[in-house]
């Protein structure tokens, strides 16, 4: 049963987390961005979490972890872990029973984390910004990845107890956004197919859902637990250090710090490329690697080019959807 006390909403993604609650009859969300990136940082002398992590990363490499929603609930043995071990700077572990361990020094000493406590830092966080506008937060509705099996969704559950939240319940972000939809347009009458395409920091999800009064029908759901805007940056990572090598004769893949810094690079040049739809983006690193500078330009239809399967996948994904509930899309009004 759950507790008394304010209610929140969290997404819950693989990049970041969102945090709303509902007063006078709106949403207000706890930060100016509407988000906070899931990073946790170990220092000398501190403990960081979400922006402050995040803006520390090119220095602390090894000790700043994020991705953490790709731990959760997966063993070390997981081929989906092992891939991600590949590209990420910090230190994964095979603990007890094959849990996925992260490795970090912390105030000069050796600290090995659960993917479940990382989650409660970040979590514990979000109460503690919140308690101070007066409200006293016990109860949470977070939204996962539809694709999230049993062992995924208690390890959100055993997270958010740590932090001291009684998770009311878990639902899809898809279908919450569907929930949205349906709230903001209540006095349309009749049946409404409402297609939700959610393309996350780490996951697509796809769900064709029915719409009648205040009653929620989810018709069909498909995705790819592995494919969202992370992959989209490793596609320019891989590019950036190609070149770079094509160029210098250099491997950036021997340098963390290098690989972090074109990463996060990375990632704002495709949110300038796909997101605001620009024609070309230049990239420029100031010492990239062995005190070499690296500049290239990306044009869009090179970045569609590098990520053209990607975009392929969520095209199936769509289709896969309508055809599963066998609706066509002339039926669907969103």
């Amino acid at each position: 049963m759950a507790s008394s006390g304010v209610s929140i909403g969290i997404d819950l993604g693989t990049t970041c987390l969102r945090v709303g609650m509902w007063v006078n009859n709106d949403v207000h969300f706890l930060t100016s961005d509407c988000k906070s990136p899931l990073f946790v940082a170990f220092t000398d002398t501190e403990r960081l979490v979400g922006g402050a992590a995040e803006h520390q990363a090119t220095t602390n490499v090894h000790n700043t972890v994020f991705g953490i929603t790709r731990l959760l609930g997966r063993k070390f043995s997981d081929p989906q872990v092992q891939q991600n071990l590949k590209r990420w700077p910090f230190k994964v572990v095979g603990g007890p029973n094959n849990e996925s361990h992260v490795v970090v020094q912390f105030m000069g000493e050796t600290k090995t984390c659960r993917p479940v406590e990382l989650l409660a830092i970040l979590l514990a966080d979000v109460r503690k910004r919140v308690e101070p506008l007066g409200r006293t937060v016990k109860n949470a509705v977070v939204t996962v990845p539809v694709s999230f099996n049993c062992s995924q969704r208690q390890a959100v559950k055993d997270a958010a107890a740590v932090a001291g939240l009684n998770v009311v319940r878990l639902i899809s972000g898809s279908t919450a956004a569907a929930i949205a939809h349906g709230l903001e347009n209540k006095t349309k009458a009749g049946q409404r197919n409402l297609l939700v395409l959610d393309l996350g920091g780490g996951t697509l999800d796809v769900s064709l859902v029915a719409i009648e009064q205040e009653i929620y029908e989810v018709l069909a759901t498909a995705g790819d637990p592995h494919l969202g805007g992370e992959d989209f940056d490793g596609r320019l990572v891989e590019h950036c250090a190609a070149e770079f090598k094509r160029v210098h004769h250099k491997d950036l893949q021997t340098n963390a710090r290098a690989m972090m810094r074109l990463r996060l690079t990375c990632e704002q040049a495709k949110r300038v490329l796909f997101i605001l739809e620009s024609v070309e983006k230049h990239i420029e690193i100031d010492a990239l690697h062995e005190g070499i500078d690296f500049q290239t330009t990306i044009m869009r239809a090179q970045f569609e080019a590098l990520c053209a399967d990607s975009f392929d996948m969520i095209l199936l994904s769509v289709q896969q959807v309508l055809s599963d509930a066998s609706v066509l899309r002339s039926k669907v009004i969103k």
